[in-house]
């Protein structure tokens, strides 16, 4: 029943951000936001390179350029873009930041390309097995003339919807290329914009979401009668809604090195309760509420990673928590279609309920001491 990996990641909220912006005559700007940690392989040497001297730091650079722009490819019609890289800059952090699986680090690359005579449509393609990571805001903008557009492209998608971008370039004069603005999500709709952020709290729960799928299943084992579920789910949210809102909201807030081994401290706890105290009540209760408003503190640290609108922030905010919730009934429906045949047998808390609780317990007194050594 439990399938993650210790080393996965607790509250990484990845994305990529491709913008391409008309912004002269006969070429466009292309600005990628992206982690680099897939293409680097470990976030030590994400770091390393980050903080490198600049002449070994380019030459870095300039091995996984190639496989930026092979992972990422514009095309107008059938015709690809050659990019034309610029520049390089990173995020400027601790390395204790590079190390935090919580925390996306996006590095920028800016590249410039020449627009073939071609007029066909602009889109963005996304080759099966790409090294980035999803969702992939891509962006088209023409400021002369006040277009913005963006397209969300999630996993399992490998191109973006064509974007007709011929005859609303103006004649512009031929500058040199400017580094574009970031992607702005108050340019979306507020319904675009709940439906959004409430995929991006689902996919905060499923599938990025290991930490809390194992403490969703922690309560499950307690006893998968309805009341018991229903009563823990319940107290669970009301709890992480509530610091996720605080927290938002510049309220209330503790910095990640307290609160992702306090997460994973608290599905150790939960896990060995299922053991040693198989009982539901005021207690339990008051605990699950208490690790709840924990959860979501985490919850609050990944918008931290990405761009969050200010026109309608409150309703992105609501879909990000329902999208949250959604994540999690799913991970419940899921545990319910494996093991919940079996609840009425005399050997399910023995053979199934018992032995899961203690692979959670493991897996989240693991995470805490990892989390503990990366944080000091």
């Amino acid at each position: 029943m439990v399938c993650a990996s210790p080393l996965a990641g607790a509250h990484t909220m990845m994305m990529t951000q491709v913008l391409v912006s008309f912004g002269h005559a006969d070429a466009v700007d292309v600005k990628i936001d992206i982690d680099l940690t897939l293409l680097l392989g470990t976030p030590q040497r994400y770091y390393e390179v980050a903080t490198e001297a600049p002449e070994r730091r380019q030459e870095d650079i300039e091995r996984i350029v190639p496989r930026v722009v092979d992972n990422l490819r514009l095309f107008v019609g059938q015709q690809r873009l050659q990019l034309v890289f610029r520049g390089f800059s990173a995020l400027q952090a601790q390395k204790a930041d590079y190390l935090d699986a919580s925390m996306s680090k996006l590095s920028t690359l800016t590249f410039v390309a020449a627009l073939p005579a071609s007029t066909a449509p602009l889109k963005l393609i996304i080759p099966l097995g790409a090294e980035v990571d999803y969702p992939v805001a891509y962006t088209v903008r023409i400021p002369a003339a006040r277009v913005s557009v963006t397209r969300w492209i999630e996993e399992g998608m490998h191109e973006s919807d064509p974007f007709a971008w011929a005859g609303k370039v103006p004649n512009l004069p031929r500058i040199a290329p400017e580094v574009a603005p970031a992607f702005n999500p108050d340019t979306l709709s507020w319904t675009r914009q709940l439906a959004l952020y409430l995929r991006l709290g689902f996919r905060h729960i499923v599938p990025e979401g290991a930490d809390h799928i194992l403490f969703v299943l922690g309560l499950f084992f307690l006893g998968i009668t309805w009341r018991k579920l229903l009563s823990q789910t319940t107290v669970f949210t009301v709890a992480h809604a509530t610091t996720l809102f605080l927290s938002a909201y510049g309220v209330f807030s503790l910095p990640s090195r307290y609160v992702e081994p306090a997460i994973a401290l608290s599905i150790a706890f939960i896990a060995i309760e299922n053991v040693l105290k198989p009982k539901l009540g005021p207690g339990r209760l008051a605990i699950v509420f208490g690790f709840g408003l924990i959860h979501g503190l985490g919850f609050a640290s990944s918008l931290s990673d990405i761009p969050f609108p200010k026109r309608d922030f409150i309703v992105a905010l609501v879909g990000f928590n329902f999208g949250v919730d959604l994540g999690q009934l799913f991970i419940i429906a899921l545990a319910f279609l494996a093991v919940g045949w079996f609840r009425n047998r005399a050997w399910f808390r023995r053979g199934i309920a018992i032995p899961c609780s203690l692979a959670i317990a493991a897996v989240g007194l693991f995470w805490a001491v990892q989390r503990i050594l990366h944080s000091w």
